[in-house]
């Protein structure tokens, strides 16, 4: 909306009444609506900053980039919020004008804005200009400077900007050691940059995984194509530290600054697909899944991020029960003549969830004879997850020897383990092998409250009752919102005589149990434990 068109829309309405349905706009989700009535009542009344601030917030929730921008320029720097003034440095950085953001943020109103935003546009600065000095930037920050999390991932993707690979790739390693979720994302970046520095070699090295991005931007080198995914301009570096900061924040339960960081980081850098994605995640913890699904759905199809777009577009159609259209986007993907074991994968996972069970084995089957093709180093996830199916759909003797054959690739894998050692325990196979098995995990696990309770629960079965309710007690407060953990300690305190506080777990296990457990629970409740509503 043009200012023109605000300052004529402002002569239409009754500011009052634009309010009202300003704030109703906001309540019903729809911020794009509200941003474009609180920017109409900005223009009405220019003097009342409240309701500019308010206009400019809203926009940039509602990813209306241009609107947030055109309204802060009209409001005296030192009256702008934060996130306006971060909007305002990205508009000039997407234009390549690296100065004027600089200044921007160097005249901020907070200690962020001067200390963690604005050194790090002004070392990108430097770099743009062919200068050391903006890497050696970020090695002599103080000790106490907000950056220095980030400072080594921006330093390598500014010394691979100055094309002086030696120096990068150590640092670039490094930083891979210690990424957590944004390893892909990082890696592509950085090979991309050796693609460019003629390294296809050493691009191809820091590519090795099963991860579908990997394996796409390893065939994308093959036939000489670019990864688009490097991080060498100021915009980039800036979009990517606004990506880290919202990362570690979208842990919180408010999701208003990420989803604010991402927003601005998006028009700084169009093309960040993970920002796109780190997005639609946030706008879906945020009770907005329509606006997450629509985010994804414009990745296009031939980003090496899309197939990570595709698992989140899939989950979030199954969570609001449109498990068909999961489906069906899942059988898209497989019916490619490209499709990968990832792809097969993702529609077992869908089946999965439909409770299609034997279906679902059947896509896991697929997968694991593509992956065998393409020798895959995580097969042994494949035999986990067709394992599960089968185990789902009756088959446990099938399941037995898919969890037999994943752990002689991962042997001292705590998941295997727990899985065939509880899985045996269940169904009363040697018992002294399945105690063993969980034992194991749970040495190698402690603090799993699922591996814990694996282990309480076989000792309930062996008859070791005391030992058994202090294990299962203890992954009940690991984890208290697993029903199945809560029945177990019920069971263990009723064996033991302890019955009032057998009925408090029972309770507690009913309040998440779904379809058997909680009519098991039920009758528990109702009569006490017996053979016949005992947990299996």
């Amino acid at each position: 909306m043009t200012a023109l068109a605000l300052a004529a829309a402002a002569n239409a309405v009754v500011p009052l009444q634009t309010y009202v349905q300003a704030r109703a706009a906001e309540m019903n989700g729809d911020e794009t609506r509200s941003a474009k009535l609180f920017a109409v009542m900005a223009a009405a009344d220019p003097a009342d900053r409240t309701i500019a601030r308010r206009a400019i917030a809203t926009a940039i929730q509602s990813g209306q980039a241009e609107l947030a921008v055109s309204l802060a320029k009209d409001i005296p720097p030192d009256q702008l919020p934060i996130d306006a003034r971060l909007m305002l440095a990205a508009d000039s950085l997407r234009v390549g004008k690296t100065r004027r953001a600089v200044t921007d943020l160097e005249k901020g109103a907070t200690s962020t804005e001067v200390d963690l935003f604005a050194p790090l546009v002004r070392a990108w600065e430097l770099t743009s200009q062919g200068k050391a000095e903006g890497p050696a930037a970020m090695v002599n920050l103080p000790a106490n400077s907000p950056l220095a999390p980030i400072a080594p991932e921006q330093r390598a993707a500014m010394l691979f900007a100055l094309d002086k690979p030696d120096e990068a790739l150590p640092l670039a390693q490094q930083v891979l050691l210690q990424s957590g979720g944004r390893n892909t994302r990082l890696r592509l970046a950085f090979a991309d940059s050796l693609v460019r520095l003629k390294r296809s070699d050493q691009a191809l090295v820091m590519l090795q995984g099963d991860d579908e991005a990997l394996v796409a931007a390893r065939a994308r080198i093959a036939a000489g194509r670019p990864l688009g995914m490097a991080i060498e301009t100021p915009a980039a570096g800036y979009a990517e530290m606004l990506v880290a900061l919202a990362v570690d924040l979208g842990r919180d339960d408010n999701k208003a600054l990420p989803i604010a960081l991402t927003q601005v980081a998006r028009h700084a850098y169009p093309g960040h697909s993970e920002a796109k994605i780190l997005l639609a995640l946030l706008l879906d913890g945020d009770d907005r899944p329509d606006a997450a699904l629509e985010l994804l759905r414009g990745i296009p199809a031939d980003d090496l991020l899309a197939g990570e777009a595709l698992d989140l577009e899939t989950r979030l159609l199954g969570d609001k029960g449109d498990e068909a259209g999961a489906l069906r986007r899942a059988k898209e993907a497989a019916a490619s003549p490209t499709a990968g074991p990832q792809d097969y994968a993702r529609m077992g996972n869908v089946l999965g969830d439909m409770d299609r069970h034997a279906e679902a084995a059947a896509a896991y089957s697929e997968a694991i004879a593509r992956s065998k093709r393409g020798q895959s180093d995580s097969l042994w996830t494949l035999y986990l997850f067709r394992a599960a199916s089968l185990e789902q759909a009756d088959r446990w003797n099938d399941a037995k020897a898919d969890l037999e054959i994943a752990m002689k690739m991962e042997p001292d894998n705590p998941l295997l383990l727990n899985f065939l050692g509880y899985g045996k325990l269940e169904r009363g196979e040697d018992l002294d092998s399945a105690e063993a098995m969980i034992r194991k995990a749970s040495s190698l696990r402690p603090d799993d409250a699922s591996i814990t309770d694996s282990l309480g629960w076989a000792l309930y079965k062996r008859g070791r009752l005391p030992e058994a309710i202090t294990t299962l007690t203890r992954a009940a407060a690991g984890d208290p919102s697993q029903s199945e953990i809560h029945e177990h300690l019920g069971d263990a305190l009723f064996s033991s005589g302890r019955r009032i506080e057998a009925r408090f777990s029972w309770q507690a296990a009913l309040i998440t149990a779904k379809d058997k457990a909680k009519t098991r629970l039920e009758a528990k409740l109702e009569a006490g434990l017996s053979q016949a509503n005992a947990a299996p």
